[in-house]
């Protein structure tokens, strides 16, 4: 299989560079042919992406931003279109999880923050750089969760702020629309990467069991019986970015080995 020159010259500005998806979608779009406008807070690693998006022949602009801050989303804008001239996708990585507990048990501080991040920060970047996207009838990708399928208790803070992003990304989807604007939704469940990795040993040691059998645990309920890897995550958002997507708008995919199935 090759994606080779599937988004050849186009602009994305990936918010959250990390590692994972985030690398995996620095990279992957790399090897597409894309160039990249990189957003974190932690510059170090936004200069390791950048070497690794070169390395594959593409320029990649290193913009170390605070995206819950107004001023910094309108200078990354700036940035962005003074270096390249254009932006064709934005894709809205970044995320943050409040704790782990029973939702009327959590602070509304913590509440407030993971929304800042997961909700507020993608509708005003989205917002700043529709302008750009109307020029070359772009596209935002935003990164959801499966655990908007989720029930239990723990899950209730992040599926407050995902589900929040789901009808944000439909309400786009529908108001840039008329624009040329396309705006669609990736949901992964867990991403078999070094985050998760450790986790999984985590758990194994907690239960006095090996990491193999965590991951069959994990794999169990999807179709596939096994996890989604970053790469392969990232190279099914990234059909949104593409002209294959061209009429394709207010849609979430699922990615996640066929966990979750549409009714």
């Amino acid at each position: 299989m090759t994606t080779e020159n599937l988004l050849q010259d186009k602009v994305i500005v990936l918010s959250g560079v990390g590692p994972g998806l985030g690398r995996s979608f620095g990279e992957e779009a790399a090897k597409m042919g894309a160039d990249l406008v990189l957003v974190s807070r932690t510059e170090r690693r936004l200069e390791k992406m950048a070497e690794t998006v070169r390395s594959f022949g593409r320029r990649a602009l290193v913009v170390p931003t605070d995206i819950n801050d107004e001023d910094a989303r309108q200078r990354l804008v700036e940035a962005a279109l003074a270096e390249f001239g254009k932006v064709d996708c934005l894709i809205n990585n970044a995320f943050g999880i409040p704790p782990m507990d029973p939702i009327t048990q959590i602070k509304l501080e913590a509440l407030r923050a993971a929304n800042e991040t997961n909700v507020f920060a993608p509708l005003r970047l989205s917002a700043l750089f529709a302008d750009a996207l109307a020029e070359t009838k772009g596209s935002i990708i935003m990164v959801n969760s499966c655990v908007v399928y989720q029930s239990q208790p723990e899950y209730s803070g992040y599926k407050l702020s995902k589900g929040a992003l789901k009808h944000l990304a439909s309400s786009l989807a529908t108001e840039l629309g008329p624009r040329g604007i396309r705006v669609n939704s990736i949901a992964p469940s867990y991403i078999y990467e070094d985050v998760n990795k450790a986790y999984f040993d985590w758990l194994a040691s907690e239960a006095g069991t090996t990491h193999e059998e965590i991951y069959r645990q994990k794999g169990e309920p999807t179709s596939l019986k096994r996890l989604a890897t970053p790469d392969e995550v990232a190279r099914a958002a990234l059909f949104y970015a593409s002209d294959l997507a061209a009429c394709v708008t207010g849609t979430m995919l699922n990615v996640d080995c066929g966990e979750f199935h549409d009714d």
